[in-house]
């Protein structure tokens, strides 16, 4: 049952990693194009940078570092690493969903290749 628990630290890497992911591509979204000067382009991605959202993504980023590393003293890497790809899964559903990025056909099937992958690799 514990060997079970230990996959939660793979799982919070997924989440945290998908998080921010998302926020930082719907803040981003929200603060409109870079600039094409280059004095504009420093004063909007340092104004991205203290964007409480934004810094809220890199929070995440770093969370699943900490569940990464935690699952590297459970798991081997070949085992551990193939689940990382679901990040591909589960960013393409909700940027569809959250987002209202287009799931196309190609994506679709791009995304089904890789549970298949994830499933061969994970069992090998």
């Amino acid at each position: 049952m514990s060997r079970y628990f230990d996959y939660l630290y793979i799982f919070a890497t997924l989440g945290f990693t998908v998080y921010g992911q998302l926020i930082l591509k719907w803040r981003i979204a929200q603060f409109g194009p870079l600039p094409a000067e280059l004095v504009d382009k420093l004063k909007f991605l340092l104004g991205l940078l203290f964007d409480p959202a934004i810094f809220s993504g890199f929070a995440a980023a770093f969370l699943a570092s900490l569940a990464w590393m935690a699952a590297m003293t459970k798991f081997d890497l070949s085992h551990a690493y193939p689940f990382m790809s679901l990040n591909f899964v589960v960013v393409l559903l909700l940027s569809g969903w959250l987002l209202s990025e287009p799931m196309t056909m190609q994506k679709s099937l791009g995304v089904g290749l890789i549970v298949l992958g994830t499933v061969v690799a994970a069992r090998g």
